[in-house]
Order: structure tokens, then sequence, then C-alpha cells
């Protein structure tokens, strides 16, 4: 199984499929985004085969780069598996307490995060394409979970995969001036005055929100890889027919 495995110990599994041109659909795993749907589902029991779990583990969401999230209960075990009209409904991070579910995030550019707490074996998933990085949606996240949850933000590991690299997150001014709005992205835009646009590392957005919500920076490690430039990526920029990376997350139970 082509997948970059991020964590795998005694209590947590993450990691992030990878494009597989040997596979059906190039081991695309949305059902959201493909010729046909059982090519998707049997990439995804392949997945579940590899995590030594079943596809009706599998927790997935109706991504629509919100600032929305969800707590996950064992009554969500199954809820996009196998079925888009089944998933969680305008949500764009999981988080859960219960073991063997295994959250899922779909992308193709955007910054997929995933995340566990070593105290309390809280796991998640975040989807945060530019809308929402700009939206804020880790920051809303984390300060839900330290605030509500109260969750300990040292307690957090964070693991931000693979994602469209600043090199090709070009971007006109409107975009930029959202960026700018955030009021600490600015170190991590670049201007271009050959083609008059901006340049935007979305992964080092992503981790100050992560940061400034009070998770220490050695504990966030981002995956370098560009999903535009290398073969293993699927990139919506350079193809708007592009499968997509699930990237997942799971406690492991008895």
């Amino acid at each position: 199984m082509k997948t970059k495995v991020y964590v795998n110990n005694e209590k947590f599994f993450a990691g992030m499929t990878l494009k597989d041109d040997t596979k059906l659909e190039d081991n695309n795993m949305a059902l959201h985004s493909c010729s046909n749907v059982e090519n998707i589902l049997e990439n995804r029991k392949r997945l579940a085969h590899f995590l030594n779990c079943s596809l009706e583990n599998f927790v997935c969401a109706n991504q629509t780069h919100s600032a929305n999230f969800h707590r996950v209960t064992l009554d969500d075990k199954g809820r996009g598996s196998n079925l888009s009209n089944t998933a969680i409904p305008n949500t764009d991070a999981l988080y859960t307490y219960e073991p063997n579910l295994l959250l899922c995030s779909f992308t193709a550019d955007c910054v997929p995060v995933t995340f566990y707490n070593k105290v309390n074996g809280l796991v998640g998933v975040i989807h945060s394409g530019w809308q929402g990085t700009v939206k804020e949606i880790t920051s809303k996240v984390f300060d839900h979970l330290i605030k509500k949850e109260q969750c300990n933000p040292n307690d957090f590991h964070v693991q931000i995969g693979a994602a469209l690299g600043q090199e090709k997150f070009e971007v006109d001014e409107d975009v930029f001036l959202k960026f700018k709005d955030l009021g600490y992205a600015d170190d991590f835009i670049n201007y271009n005055d050959q083609t008059n646009k901006y340049h935007i590392d979305n992964q080092l957005t992503v981790k100050m929100q992560c940061e400034l919500a009070g998770i220490p920076a050695g504990q966030i490690t981002i995956d370098p890889t560009c999903t535009y430039l290398s073969p293993d990526g699927f990139s919506y920029r350079e193809d708007k027919s592009s499968g997509r990376h699930l990237s997942f997350i799971m406690r492991k139970g008895n």
C-alpha cells in the first residue's frame, strides 16, 4: 500500500495515502471526485487491510472549506465510508476520544493536519485549504479542544501533511490580502514582481496557528512534499479532475 506513515506506535496510527499509478484511478480515495465509485471502495478496502481495520471503521466528512468541526462518537462509525451521502455534512475537521475509529480527511493541495493528545488519547484531522486557513479552522479547533475539552496544549503532537508548496501556491492580491489580514502570515508570503503574483506557504501559516494556540513548535512536524511537484501527489491546481489523498489517524484499541 503506497502510504506515508507519520505515526505508528503502541497507541496511534497516522499517515497519508499517496498517488500510485499501478492502482485503480491512481489510488484515488475520494468518492466525490472519481470515475467509478467501486474503484474507490476497492482502494479504501486495501487501505483498511493495511491498517488492520475494516472499512466500517472509517469516518468521513463532506468537506466544504468551512471552519466547522465535529466531535465523532461511536454513532458516527462508518459515516461516509462507502457512500458520500452518509458523510458528516459541511465539516472540515473531526476529532474523537473513541478507539478504533479511522478519522479521514481528503486533499489534493490543501493542507491536511493530523494530531493526537498523548495524555487523554484524543485524535483528530483537519482539512485546511487556503479558505480554511484564512477562516482559521486550525486555530478554532485547538481553541475549542483547550477551552472546552480541557486539553493541555503541551500534550498535542501535530503532523502537517503533504500539500501545495509555496513555489506553486501562486495567488492574486485578493487572496494575499486575506492572509495578510491574519496578522501573522507576512513571513510566509513572497511577491514575484515578474508575474505580479504572491506565493504563500500555507503549511507554515497553519503551523503558526498551532503555535499561537500554545502547541510547542517542537511537537509540530511538516511534510515538505509538494503535491504539485511530487509524482506521488494529487494536485487540483495541476488537474481539476484530480483524485484525492486520504490523511488518517486512529487511536488503537484492544
